[in-house]
């Protein structure tokens, strides 16, 4: 029996590559930067299954080119480059890699307010360029994090992994969310904020952990940062478009708030020439949140279960369109 083709859009990890081989006709793109369009568009042309990265647009152009695809595996939580409803309207199953990540992104959104609260990479710069002369009182001083009150956006698992970090330094914390989770209040005596604004007033240091929806994109705006105390810290490890970055360099700019950490942002990768790389109270990663050795493989090996199950006609361990399977039986 023939094996079914599939199309890997990035270099992942040997462990997945080696699994794939195995039961698969596997075309491979082993490179760290992802395939141009119309190679991608090329490659797709007659695979039965696509493992791709949150990198590769997946819309109706691409089903269009790939008419004999059964399944998506996209190497991610998130899925806003995937049309989900296109996916599903033509029975095509698409798998994610949810809680795998939780705890590894809060430790590094947790880094990055410690960071940008305690002016850590400002420090760092500031030695290397030989201003560090003697011990003062007034050099680079940051906020203080412990006793402070922390502002969570999105109280889904991530945030409540922020919660249980920061209730080890005593923080106070404030959340909002669309849904009240009155069991995780209890637990991290945490306030619910049914006002953006009004919790983004109280917060010390505001994390956002909300996935990139039309509701959600710029729901950092200039409004909202007007909003937070002028000693704030803003950290974003969702997705870019959840801040607006041009209020964000003013905000910075003007002294609204006084840092942010971000490790994603509205273009990735982030164009040399923004205006935000100027500024010393920003630390911008390289989308790095969920990168940890043990994280980024089992991330990997999720993406290929989703992968093997779609191709088997079994349901996806994980996927946000589940409904796709029964689309698919109704066609025959």
């Amino acid at each position: 029996m023939a094996k079914p083709k599939i199309y890997v859009t990035r270099q992942i990890f040997d462990e997945a590559v080696e699994r794939l081989r195995d039961a698969t006709e596997m075309k491979y793109w082993d490179s760290e930067m992802p395939p141009p369009r119309d190679v991608l568009l090329k490659e797709v042309q007659d695979i039965d299954g696509l493992y791709c990265l949150l990198t590769e647009k997946i819309d109706a152009e691409l089903f269009d080119a790939a008419p004999n695809l059964r399944v998506v595996s996209n190497m991610a939580v998130g899925f806003d480059n995937i049309d989900i409803a296109e996916a599903t309207k033509r029975g095509i199953p698409v798998g994610n890699t949810p809680g795998v990540l939780t705890e590894t992104t809060a430790d590094f959104a947790f880094a990055l307010l410690m960071a940008a609260g305690r002016r850590v990479s400002e420090g760092d710069r500031y030695t290397r360029a030989g201003k560090w002369k003697t011990w003062g009182p007034k050099v680079l001083l940051g906020q203080d994090i412990h006793g402070s009150t922390l502002g969570i956006i999105g109280f889904g698992r991530i945030g409540i992994e922020m919660a249980k970090r920061a209730r080890g330094f005593g923080m106070n914390i404030a959340y909002y969310d669309i849904f009240r989770n009155e069991a995780a209040e209890k637990e991290f005596n945490a306030t619910y904020c049914t006002d953006l604004k009004d919790m983004l007033g109280q917060a010390d240091f505001v994390s956002v952990h909300v996935n990139l929806t039309p509701e959600t994109r710029h729901l950092i705006n200039s409004d909202t940062l007007g909003a937070m105390k002028s000693t704030a810290v803003l950290v974003n490890t969702s997705r870019g478009p959840v801040v607006d970055q041009t209020a964000l360099y003013h905000a910075l700019n003007d002294g609204t708030i006084a840092a942010a950490g971000l490790d994603v942002t509205e273009v990735e990768p982030i164009s040399m020439d923004d205006p935000l790389l100027t500024l010393e109270n920003v630390i911008v990663a390289p989308h790095i949140a969920s990168g940890s050795v043990v994280t980024r493989t089992k991330m990997s090996l999720m993406a290929v279960d989703n992968l093997m199950a779609g191709l088997n006609g079994e349901p996806l361990p994980n996927t946000p369109n589940p409904e796709a399977r029964d689309v698919r039986a109704k066609m025959g």
